[in-house]
């Protein structure tokens, strides 16, 4: 019972990396639209010159691959390993709503020092879930 709970934190990081790749794309457009990006820039993907309001959601979509890769990483590895415990689940839990609510601040107000104590939030619960993993393979009875 407890790997479909990771599974569904994990299908819910998922869903947000798709939420951030579709509001970064309508502010593309929207920009282009508005003519504050040149329609030619995206050939080469040259947005140095965007907006803040693109540069910030192409930002978020590219944290989405950055420590949730290490969230990926330690949730299939438990799985794999029959190692899924409560305190896994509860981590990873809490991982996925950090990063929700970081790329939330990010992408409306971005307060950043709000933003950044999200980020050390799902930090550490990364950390946590690898520590958790290996307690479990090599400590646990």
């Amino acid at each position: 019972m407890l790997v479909k709970f990771l599974v569904l934190a994990m299908f819910a990081q998922v869903i947000l990396t798709f939420v951030v790749l579709v509001t970064m794309g309508k502010r593309r457009f929207r920009a282009a639209k508005e003519k504050q990006i040149d329609r030619t820039a995206f050939s080469a993907m040259r947005l140095d010159d965007a907006p803040d309001f693109v540069r910030v959601a192409d930002r978020n979509f590219i944290n989405q691959f950055e420590i949730p890769v290490l969230f990926y990483v330690a949730s299939v590895t438990a799985i794999a390993l029959n190692a899924v415990t409560v305190w896994f689940v509860a981590f990873s839990v809490v991982f996925v709503i950090a990063r929700i609510a970081h790329s939330i601040i990010h992408l409306g107000s971005n307060k950043v020092i709000v933003r950044y104590r999200l980020f050390l939030i799902s930090v550490l619960m990364n950390f946590l879930q690898w520590l958790s993993l290996l307690a479990t393979l090599f400590i646990a009875v």
